[in-house]
């Protein structure tokens, strides 16, 4: 795992929970009691009501694409040998919205309103990555 030569996250000391969960290979978003507004990516407060009162819940892994984009040509350096590639935006079950990689599927075969589950990548010893193969495998 140490060969790992792509750029990874910036962790941040809001973020670190979300990382250690996919570590452990769970997806987790936050909650917030005071308007039930659920979030992702990781916030101080919440966007809606500003409480800082957040919670952190497991999230089941599941979702649909939102939209996509197949890269071909001229990605930063680090990507080149994973030519092509799908980055898509996935809606989870509970609503909220990430950006990721679609793996194991052809990049033609990724559609809109594909069904996915997560998968988690372990690129280092220390960091895990949160990936999104079709659910149908």
């Amino acid at each position: 795992m140490s060969g790992y030569k792509k750029p990874l996250p910036e962790v941040t000391p809001w973020s670190q929970p979300f990382w250690s969960a996919a570590k452990e290979h769970r997806l987790v978003f936050q909650h917030c009691p005071s308007c039930e507004l659920n979030i992702l990516y990781p916030k101080l407060f919440c966007p809606n009501c500003y409480s800082s009162d957040l919670q952190w819940m497991d999230a089941s892994g599941r979702g649909e694409v939102y939209t996509f984009s197949v890269i071909h040509l001229h990605p930063p350096s680090p990507f080149r040998d994973s030519l092509p590639y799908v980055v898509a935006i996935v809606q989870l079950d509970e609503g909220v919205q990430l950006m990721t990689n679609i793996v194991r599927c052809a990049p033609e075969d990724v559609k809109c309103g594909m069904s996915v589950v997560a998968e988690f990548d372990d690129v280092t010893d220390d960091f895990t990555l949160v990936n999104f193969r079709p659910a149908a495998m």
